[in-house]
């Protein structure tokens, strides 16, 4: 058996595996399993960054909390508000509209919720994804200027790959040869942007995890980007004209502007269609792979026999979506930056 583990690189995953399989299911039997509080922990937002669990003790690592209230500005540990406690007349709201956001109450006693910037897990997960994008950028830009000649190999050689085949295939192709330099360096971004965090979502243990893509502000900043990018770089007279004058029989235009407003209705739809894409996608991986971890639990009490089958189809299942979620995380980017570039090649109309 030792020399089994030894040789099977596999093997010791496996076992792993199991081990948490029998823990899980064991809490589950003990009744302290939650498994919507399973799904809702992983997919909403949270003040702390939760790492594992070890003899029924949380291991997370407590994020800084940044408010404002009644009284000014204030910082402090999330640590300080664990198990319902408050801290200088903060803390966490258990039910309600604002359930698991910091909350205080005002002088006539309402519960309110203050100006909250606070660091939050999506937060510091969107400063990773950053810090990595600048880091694969800029060491890849190194090795260009200290090997000029030289062929690309290894992961430098991969990066080339990706960004020549979106210059070419995706931006140069739907903007136009004459047109795509200004934006070529922005729908770049926001393709290797998108594929990093969506990448790092997938992985299960700190520092992966942070549903960045998955949640809808970040969505709707990068759809607005585009619409910037679209109606504000991009646009041309043409491209206006063809909005309030299309070029449609008469009776559609006057005396109701029913293409006109169809046409103007289009150029805030076509965003908002980004923005909703994206972030229904990554929302639904997560959830579904959730969901079917929580088979486990579920079965636990239907014997012995249908919960180890449960546990089979669920891990099968998982290990099934997980790689599914990997061709999701790479086509969510590569068609938010498609449909961008072809957002801002089809305002270029010509006058």
């Amino acid at each position: 058996m030792r020399n089994y583990l030894k040789n099977n690189r596999y093997a010791w995953l496996i076992v792993l595996l199991t081990l948490c399989v029998v823990q899980w299911a064991k809490a589950a039997e003990e009744g302290e399993v939650n498994v919507q509080e399973i799904v809702f922990s992983h997919i909403q937002d949270a003040y702390t960054w939760h790492i594992t669990e070890w003899n029924d003790k949380e291991i997370a690592i407590p994020l800084p909390i940044i408010v404002k209230g009644e009284e000014g500005w204030k910082v402090f540990l999330s640590s300080r508000l664990h198990h319902g406690e408050s801290y200088e007349g903060f803390y966490l709201a258990q039910d309600g509209d604002h359930a698991g956001k910091v909350v205080t109450r005002n002088s006539a006693g309402e519960e309110t919720r203050p100006l909250d910037i606070s660091l939050t897990k999506n937060v510091c997960g969107l400063f990773l994804s950053c810090a990595l994008l600048l880091l694969i950028i800029l060491r890849t830009a190194n090795w260009y200027k200290k090997h000029p000649n030289e062929v690309p190999r290894g992961f430098t050689g991969m990066i080339e790959v990706v960004v020549t085949y979106i210059e070419d295939d995706v931006i140069k192709n739907s903007i136009g040869k004459e047109y795509y330099k200004p934006y070529s360096s922005f729908l770049q971004t926001v393709f290797f942007f998108i594929l990093i965090n969506n990448l790092i979502g997938i992985i299960p243990i700190f520092p992966g995890g942070a549903n960045v893509t998955g949640n809808i502000a970040i969505t709707f900043v990068l759809a607005v980007c585009t619409f910037i990018a679209v109606n504000l770089f991009a646009a041309t007279k043409g491209y206006w004209k063809e909005i309030f004058w299309p070029n449609v029989p008469i009776y559609l235009k006057l005396p109701l502007p029913i293409m006109p407003f169809v046409e103007f209705f289009g150029v805030f739809t076509k965003p908002f269609a980004l923005m909703i894409r994206l972030f229904a996608n990554i929302m639904a991986g997560h959830t579904i792979i959730l969901a079917l971890t929580c088979l486990i639990f579920i079965t636990v009490s239907m014997g012995v026999a249908v919960n180890m089958g449960m546990t089979l189809v669920s891990i099968v299942f998982c290990v099934f979506m997980n790689c599914l979620e990997l061709f999701v995380a790479c086509l969510q980017a590569y068609i938010f930056t498609l449909l961008s570039a072809n957002y801002i090649g089809l305002a270029k109309v010509k006058d």
